[in-house]
Parts: C-alpha cells; sequence; structure tokens
C-alpha cells in the first residue's frame, strides 16, 4: 500500500478531521539511463563552474535570481529557508463553490484524502455525504513539500478527492502567449449546422478505459524485442492528404461516414487518408504499402 505524503487535519468550521494525503495519479513514463554509443559507459550529469570547468558541490551552490543585463541577487539557501512556508498541519475550508464554477483550466494534480482513524469515519462520512449531495467543493490552502497550494476539495467515489489548483498569477492568457487572437470568419448556418450533427454523432458516454497510452505500450514492445535479440519493422505513416475540399462537403461526408458506422457500402466515399485513418483504427497490417483498392478490400474483409 501506498505512503501518504502529507497527514494533518481537515477542519470545517467547528469540525476536525484527521485526514492523510495519498497520490491519485501514478507516472507511466519510461524512463531511460544515458550511455556513450559503442560502449556500456554511464553518461552523468555535472554542476561545473562554466568559467573555469571545475566541479562544484552542493554546499558551494547559492541560487541567483536574473535581473537581466547579466547582473543577478545571490540568496543564501538558508535565507530562503528562513521564510519558507511551515508545513501545514490543518486544511481549513474557508468556502465552498459550485463544481461547475472552476474552470479545468486551474486543476493541477489529485489526491485522495481519507481519515487517518476509523474512529474518525462518522465525521468523514458526513462531510463526505454533504459535499456530494450538494454537488460543491470546499476551497482551501495548505502547504506540501515546502509550497504553498490552492486547493478544492470534492466528493468522489466513496472518498473525498483533493485537487491542487493553480494560483490566477500561474496562468497565461492566449493573446499573451500567442501574441494576439486569431481573427475566425464567421461560418455559414448549414456549416455550422453540419458541425452540430456530427458532434451529436460523435457523442458518446465518457469510457476512460477506452483510451491508452499506445507510445509506451510500443516503447515496452520494442525494449521488450531488443532485449530478446529481434528487430521490429515499423509501418510508415500514410501520406498527408493534399486534397483540398469544400468545407462543407466534409462535413456532410464525415456525418454520413459516422452514421454508416463504417459500413462496407461507404468506403468507396472516402479518400485515401481517409482509408488509411480507418485502416490503423481497425488495425490492418500492412496497410501502409497498399493502394487504394487493397484497402477498401482489406477493410471490407476485416
Amino acid at each position: 500500500m501506498a505512503r501518504p505524503v502529507w497527514s494533518g487535519a481537515l477542519s470545517l468550521g467547528l469540525v476536525t478531521v484527521p485526514v492523510e494525503l495519498y497520490p491519485a495519479v501514478a507516472d507511466h513514463t519510461i524512463h531511460f539511463h544515458q550511455f556513450e554509443r559503442g560502449t556500456s559507459d554511464r553518461i552523468r550529469n555535472r554542476k561545473v563552474n562554466e568559467r573555469t570547468g571545475d566541479e562544484v558541490t552542493r554546499d558551494e551552490i547559492v541560487k541567483g535570481y536574473d535581473l537581466g543585463g547579466g547582473d543577478h541577487v545571490l540568496v543564501e539557501p538558508d535565507e530562503l529557508d528562513e521564510i519558507a512556508p511551515e508545513r501545514s498541519r490543518r486544511i481549513d475550508i474557508e468556502q465552498f463553490v459550485g463544481l461547475g464554477e472552476i474552470d479545468p483550466w486551474f486543476f493541477d494534480r489529485t489526491y485522495w484524502l481519507k481519515p487517518a482513524k476509523e474512529d474518525f469515519a462518522k465525521a468523514y462520512g458526513l462531510l463526505l455525504q454533504a459535499m456530494d449531495r450538494s454537488e460543491k467543493a470546499g476551497v482551501a490552502k495548505f502547504v506540501l513539500r515546502g509550497k504553498e497550494y490552492l486547493c478544492a476539495i470534492r466528493a468522489g467515489e466513496d472518498v473525498m478527492v483533493l485537487n491542487t489548483l493553480h494560483f490566477v498569477a500561474d496562468l497565461r492568457k492566449p493573446k499573451d502567449v500567442m501574441g494576439g487572437l486569431p481573427s475566425l470568419p464567421k461560418p455559414r448556418p448549414k456549416e455550422l449546422d453540419m458541425a452540430l450533427a456530427l458532434v451529436d454523432e460523435m457523442t458518446a458516454p465518457w469510457k476512460p478505459g477506452d483510451y491508452r497510452d499506445e507510445y509506451s505500450e510500443r516503447v515496452e514492445k520494442l525494449i521488450k524485442a531488443k532485449e530478446q535479440g529481434k528487430e521490429i519493422a515499423h509501418e510508415e505513416e500514410p501520406e498527408p492528404s493534399a486534397d483540398v475540399v469544400d468545407l462543407f462537403e466534409a462535413l456532410s461526408r464525415s456525418v454520413k461516414n459516422r452514421k454508416g458506422g463504417g459500413k462496407k457500402k461507404d468506403l468507396a466515399d472516402l479518400s485515401k487518408a481517409d482509408l488509411d485513418k480507418l485502416a490503423r483504427e481497425q488495425g490492418v497490417k500492412g496497410r501502409s504499402k497498399m493502394t487504394r483498392a487493397q484497402l477498401e478490400k482489406a477493410l471490407k474483409a476485416s
């Protein structure tokens, strides 16, 4: 069982419940070490003085804030320690907000919040049910690993969920990032109606289990094959379609294809790029080397 990353108390008015915080997300990214090609020698990162090239130990390093123009303000580690926030022992809910009021833009990391002991299950369960029925989240601040976080506490499946939130100062407006917003022409009514029809056709219940990290799976397959001394044949990606089509026509065909559920009679209406995409979705092998006719035949047989 995982160990809690934080323990303390959740406080709502005069009600206090000792709780523990557990990470709800695990990183499945495949990590590699670095080696010099042709050898078994590991490559190490060292901290060196850029002027002398000499390696510098941790206790000889201070932090510097860049003022621009090559000037820096140097700060000692103990000076930062003196003003660092103390470790939170409590999460004090300051207010409640409707869940729909919090834009997904603000959400960062997700944690599970459980009672520290069974003795506090009654008070914990009461707060959990109140949050569930009200469909509201409690907003609070707390300190984790020396950093202050804004958070939202809400009801999950039989357990409270704590989401750390970005502060407003952390968020970047689109126009600040892109240097201006794109100029968007007003769509024609029939194009908008067709786009809405396509959205309706593609709407389905949210099933997160249907989506997988396919790149990590391919990396794992590559590692396993190389461990066994095998070679993996990589299929070429299909060339992007160079056809310039009318927007309304493209939407109409898309809706037609969705309504047909990818039936065989619709394959003749698809471009080669569309056939390539459909073949990829259905796992047709050797598709990258097939002609249009071969793709149609393979899809009809699948």
